[in-house]
């Protein structure tokens, strides 16, 4: 059923045309400085308006309705290489076995219509750069012109007209890889509508049904497939796929730099008595020998580096959570060794107990036997250091032969990691059918008068 006409509204009919008035000239106002349902309510309520408030909203909701409707777009086109559009959006994801909110960071060619897509948890300014880093990277150049919404990571301050006082560090950002910014107006998000329709077609297209991922660079690694494989697609309007007219843009865009930005927040930060330096209430370890120093914490979207001077002495995963305990168990070897009492109530040690193999285990047993007061222990510590220098997989192998070879020590274990290094197949015997006047050498029978002879000659 459908009206032919609408209803007569005898009590609002009146004031209808007011209503509208006021509703379109809600466009030349400030934003927070706008009439509301409530405020017009109360306008027309002053010029006689007998009825309800609820009327009044109704109406006002209508309105706005219809003026929506009513806006008109123009169809664009831009040239290859031009121009991209940024844009996040949100979505949910299984990350461990938890259900998470991840932040979907999207960035979209405008003339080959190519997109990248990168999941991180937080829309901080560390991502914003390494994710548009990662599209760089993904699209093989950089765009000239990036268009953004009035994003706090980018925009300082806005001002008049399209003018906007960017981030220092963001400015810095462009001015490494060259490009030029530009900036919606507020509220004015179908700016850059290609972008915003592709975070929704992401989430339709890319995570249904939710993904179940280990990590995040699983499940980063997802979504950069299912954009790989989207580019088949050809767009209404056009004779070639997404990927032709992509593969016919790079040759446009302008090229990488040699290496990439740094993208991270950097701040000093002071070791602890515990070795530990604090992130966002986190704690990271660092080597015991930098206690109590001032360090130079840099934060990066899903790793962590503490720095001495220039020379990284730590990194770590990022912690997403708060008040955690984040440890290299390698930098506490060293005041284990001075202190191998401590070894079986040490956090560090505890914690990689829990995942180092059996024979470890083994091992350690049998140090302690043959070597107790702490000795044995001190066996342990050296032979764990190993893996400063050597890969775990090699270690385990190399400690469970020398445990079968009864040479439970450091010398043993050493032993079997160059043996493990050593080519384990020989050269083939070397071939003298070319030179018959070598055959026989070294077969001949042993002369040991020759000697004696040598010595009667002196």
């Amino acid at each position: 059923y459908k009206l032919k006409k609408p209803r007569a509204k005898p009590v609002l009919g009146p004031y209808q045309s007011k209503i509208k008035a006021l509703v379109a000239e809600n466009k030349s106002l400030p934003r927070k400085q706008r009439y509301t349902a409530r405020k017009i309510f109360l306008e027309i309520q002053r010029e006689g308006y007998p009825g309800s408030e609820g009327s009044v909203r109704r109406y006002v909701a209508e309105v706005k309705k219809d003026q929506q409707k009513s806006q008109a777009y123009l169809p664009l086109e831009f040239d290859p290489g031009e121009d991209a559009q940024v844009d996040w959006g949100e979505a949910e994801v299984v990350v461990a076995g938890e259900r998470v909110k991840v932040q979907l960071f999207v960035m979209r060619l405008n003339y080959s219509r190519a997109r990248f897509v990168m999941a991180f948890p937080f829309q901080k300014q560390e991502a914003f750069f390494e994710g548009q880093i990662q599209g760089f990277r993904f699209f093989g150049g950089v765009p000239r012109n990036v268009t953004y919404d009035n994003l706090k990571t980018a925009v300082f301050r806005i001002l008049e007209g399209k003018n906007r006082q960017e981030q220092a560090a963001f400015s810095a950002f462009r001015s490494y890889y060259l490009f030029e910014s530009r900036y919606c107006t507020p509220g004015q998000g179908h700016e850059k509508g290609g972008v915003e329709n592709d975070v929704g077609y992401v989430r339709r297209n890319f995570l249904v049904p939710i993904p179940e991922v280990d990590t995040y660079e699983e499940l980063n690694e997802h979504l950069r497939q299912a954009c790989l494989q989207d580019t088949v697609r050809r767009m209404r309007g056009q004779t070639q796929s997404i990927a032709e007219l992509w593969e016919s843009e790079k040759s446009q865009l302008l090229p990488l730099p040699t290496s990439d930005y740094r993208a991270c927040s950097s701040q000093p930060v002071k070791v602890n008595p515990y070795s530990q330096v604090v992130f966002e209430t986190n704690r990271y370890s660092v080597p015991v020998a930098y206690a109590q120093k001032q360090l130079v914490l840099r934060a990066y979207s899903f790793r962590i580096e503490v720095l001495s001077l220039e020379q990284i002495i730590a990194t770590h995963p990022r912690c997403f959570g708060r008040e955690k305990d984040i440890f290299e168990p390698m930098h506490y070897l060293d005041i284990l060794v001075q202190r191998p009492g401590a070894f079986e109530h040490a956090i560090p040690m505890r914690q990689w107990r829990k995942e180092w193999p059996a024979v470890y285990e083994t091992l350690l047993s049998e140090l302690r036997m043959r070597w107790p007061e702490g000795r044995g222990v001190r066996e342990f510590l050296a032979i764990l250091k190993l893996h400063q220098d050597h890969p775990a997989q090699r270690i385990k192998q190399a400690i469970q032969e020398a445990l079968d070879l009864g040479a439970a020590h450091l010398d043993g274990v050493q032993l079997c990691l160059r043996q493990q290094e050593m080519p384990s197949t020989l050269a083939p015997p070397l071939s003298l059918s070319a030179h018959p006047q070598l055959q026989g050498i070294g077969e001949q029978t042993i002369n040991l008068a020759q000697y004696d002879q040598l010595l009667a000659g002196r």
